[in-house]
Formats: C-alpha cells, sequence, structure tokens
C-alpha cells in the first residue's frame, strides 16, 4: 500500500519577511516585497526593482566559514531548511538513511560565477577561489542541506527554470510513496536580484520598464496593464513525512501531499504553448495522481507571474481542464507581492498553500485594477478571502515549456 505524504514543518526566507508567519502575514495583507534594487547598481537597467530580502543575515544560520564559501542560493536555502528542520523538531535524524533532499534551483550560484570569472579576468587563474567553481554549481542548495542536516537518504536537485521548486516538492513526495525514504527535506530556491539575471531578462523584454517610481505596483498578474515578471530572490523547504512515520514521532502535521507531475509544452524555448497543451497536462495528471475530479479544487496558486502571455495561456489551461467549473475556482498570484525567485518560488508558493488549506485563507492578487477579456476568472483582486479550502493546487510553469503541479490537501488527524 502506498504510504501517505504529509508536511510536517516549513521555513521560508522571502521579500515578504523572513519565516513563514511573516511572509504569510505580509502575503495576506497584500503587502509587497518589490522594491528598488539595492543590492547592485541598477541605473543603467530598464528595470530597476525586484524582491530583495535585505534583512537576511548568513551568520543568523550558519558560522561565517561556511557562509564565505557558498553562493547566496545556498545560504537562503540552509536558512529556509534550519527553520523548517526546527518546526518539524527534527533538529537530529534518529534515522538518517531514511531522509533525503530534493531542492529545485534554476541558477545555482550565479553570484559566485560572476565572482570567480571577474578575479580571473583581472588577476589570472592563480588568484581564483578553489571553492568558486563547485559553489556555482546548482546542486550546491541541496548538498548544503545534506551536510548540515546529516540525511543519508535519496539526493536530487531539480533544474526546471520556473518550475524547479515544486518540481523539488513533487520529487520529495515521489520518494516516500515509493518507500525510498521517511523523511524529505524539500524545497527550492534563487538568488536572482543579480546585474547578469537582470541584464538577460531585460535583453528579453521579460522585466516591467514603467514602475521604476512605484515598485509595489509593478507586479500584477491577470491584469490588462502587465507589463512583464519581477526578479526575486528567495527559498523555502518543506519538510515532507510518511504518514505513520510522523504520526508515530506524534509531529504536527500541516497539510497532505496528493499529488503532483510534471508536464512538457514541446514548443518554445521562451514562449508557452499558446493552447496552453503543457500546462493542461501538468494539472489533469496532477489530479489523477490524487485521484481526484477537477471539480474538487477550492483553491489554485497560480503561476502568475505578471506577463501578457502567461496571464493568457494559464487562464486557457484552467478552463481547458476544468471547464465550467473553472469560474468557480479561487485563483491568486502570490508573485503579486513577492516577484519572482524562479527557482525559489514555486517551494514558497506551496509554503502558501500549505498555509491557506490550515488557516482557511486565500490570498489576493494584488495590483488587479483593469480586467482583461482573455483573462476573466476569479483572481480574488486585492483583498484576501476566507472560503475554507480543502483541495489546493501549486502551478508553475518555466522557460523550456517545463510545467510542474502539485495537489495538496487539508488535514485533520484521523482523516
Amino acid at each position: 500500500m502506498q504510504k501517505r505524504v504529509v508536511v510536517t514543518g516549513m521555513g521560508a526566507v522571502t521579500p515578504m519577511g523572513i519565516g513563514v508567519d511573516a511572509a504569510w502575514a505580509a502575503t495576506v495583507a497584500g503587502e509587497s516585497g518589490i522594491s528598488r534594487i539595492t543590492l547592485f547598481d541598477a541605473a543603467d537597467l530598464p528595470c530597476q526593482i525586484g524582491g530583495e530580502i535585505p534583512e537576511f543575515k548568513a551568520s543568523d544560520y550558519m558560522n561565517r566559514r561556511d557562509a564565505r564559501r557558498m553562493s547566496r542560493a545556498s545560504q537562503l536555502a540552509v536558512a529556509a531548511w534550519r527553520m523548517a528542520a526546527a518546526d518539524a523538531g527534527l533538529d537530529t535524524l534518529t534515522d538518517p538513511e531514511r531522509a533525503g533532499v530534493q531542492i529545485g534551483s534554476s541558477f545555482g550560484g550565479l553570484d559566485k560565477l560572476d565572482e570567480s570569472l571577474d578575479v580571473y579576468r583581472r588577476k589570472g587563474w592563480a588568484k581564483v577561489n578553489p571553492f568558486a567553481l563547485t559553489s556555482t554549481l546548482a546542486n550546491m542548495p541541496t548538498y548544503h542541506i545534506s551536510v548540515e542536516s546529516g540525511a543519508q537518504g535519496p539526493i536530487g536537485t531539480q533544474v526546471a527554470a520556473c518550475a524547479s521548486g515544486v518540481q523539488g516538492v513533487g520529487e520529495g513526495a515521489e520518494l516516500i510513496w515509493r518507500g525510498a525514504a521517511d523523511i524529505v527535506f524539500a524545497g527550492g530556491v534563487d538568488a536572482c536580484v543579480h546585474p547578469a539575471a537582470f541584464a538577460g531578462f531585460c535583453a528579453m523584454r521579460a522585466l516591467p520598464v514603467n514602475y521604476n517610481d512605484d515598485p509595489t505596483r509593478a507586479s500584477r498578474p491577470f491584469d490588462a496593464a502587465r507589463e512583464g515578471f519581477l526578479l526575486s530572490e528567495g527559498s523555502a523547504v518543506l519538510v515532507l513525512e510518511a504518514l505513520d512515520h510522523a504520526l508515530a514521532r506524534g509531529a504536527t502535521i500541516y497539510a497532505e501531499v496528493l499529488g503532483q507531475a510534471s508536464a512538457a509544452d514541446a514548443h518554445h524555448m521562451a514562449a508557452p504553448d499558446p493552447n496552453a497543451g503543457g500546462a493542461t497536462r501538468a494539472m489533469k495528471w496532477a489530479l489523477q495522481r490524487a485521484n481526484l475530479a477537477p471539480e474538487a479544487v477550492d483553491y489554485i496558486n497560480a503561476h502568475g507571474p505578471s506577463t501578457p502571455l502567461n496571464g493568457r495561456i494559464e487562464t486557457r489551461a484552467i478552463k481547458n481542464l476544468f471547464g465550467d467549473h473553472a469560474y468557480d475556482v479561487a485563483i491568486s498570484s502570490t508573485k503579486s507581492v513577492m516577484g519572482h525567485a524562479m527557482g525559489g518560488s514555486g517551494a514558497i508558493e506551496a509554503v502558501l498553500c500549505v498555509q491557506a488549506l490550515r488557516t482557511g485563507i486565500v490570498p489576493p492578487t494584488i495590483n488587479y485594477e483593469t480586467a482583461d477579456p482573455d483573462c476573466d476568472l476569479d483572481y480574488v483582486p486585492n483583498i484576501a478571502r476566507q472560503i475554507n479550502p480543502q483541495i489546493a493546487l501549486c502551478n508553475a510553469f518555466g522557460l523550456g515549456g517545463q510545467n510542474a503541479c502539485l495537489v495538496l490537501r487539508s488535514y485533520t488527524l484521523g482523516s
């Protein structure tokens, strides 16, 4: 019999605040974490705003020597893991071989790559830090969490652009479903507030350019005036656990993971399939894995990055799958307050979905002011709503046509 997978701990480092409670309170209140960039000089860029975490101090979560050898992404992930492990009461593991790690990341240590290239070009190879190359790798956040936690079981890193975080959580659940682990630290991270990332996405015309003096209004998913997404940084880690294991140790259970799936557009490097095929299949297959009909879904945390194309395509995907029920489902994009942390976004949004199931509150899509005829569903505009959802979807659709979806259910003891 397949084991059930539950969430027993969560940690988050986000532009809305550090810690799940702070991030959730700001999200529900519709308080944007978008501001002018301070981590580097963005004066010559068309887009000069994003989602930073200026209060984050790596030394609060690890010793200074280790922090110096880590990229910012690894630092954020370790901090999120530390919070999640403490929340779950898993500061030590009784059976390390039955504990795994699955963390998604798009860019890994982009900052360390840039740093080492700069040193090489100015001073030559002999001055390059010997930890420079390894610290750039996308799997380093996963590695550092395995070392810090002592987890010796299955380990993996999902590199799936914007879908990386949701796939990190989904693949973590798969390990428990198939009996390979009892506990998995799963999530995602990216630290994209970096000049190289901004320059590249500005060149793609993917970032908004008309809100530099009004940053909190720039991320506006599904609104007719949306221009593009806001790059941000952040991480979330969820402690996934086999239900029987969690009950045996008296763990607090927050929610259950019922299904997950991924699907390819097989269409274009950056533009989504205009028929929303990949996004539709990801949601459909995740619900099939959960043995649920679309009509069971109460809430969808949309990918919703605030790009003109995604708003139409994600709306189409929901209509493709849900039919008339699409108009009865509450949908919100929390990227309206967070921006887009790439591999970190899906994991943070999974945490926010769990919080919605726990509290009964659906967070709003802020900055929704002008309706788009192509986006005519219920996007929970501007004000949070108490609807007590029981089943939630968490969507993540990424560059390269990589689509992923999680199905989460509220949990009560004995359910």
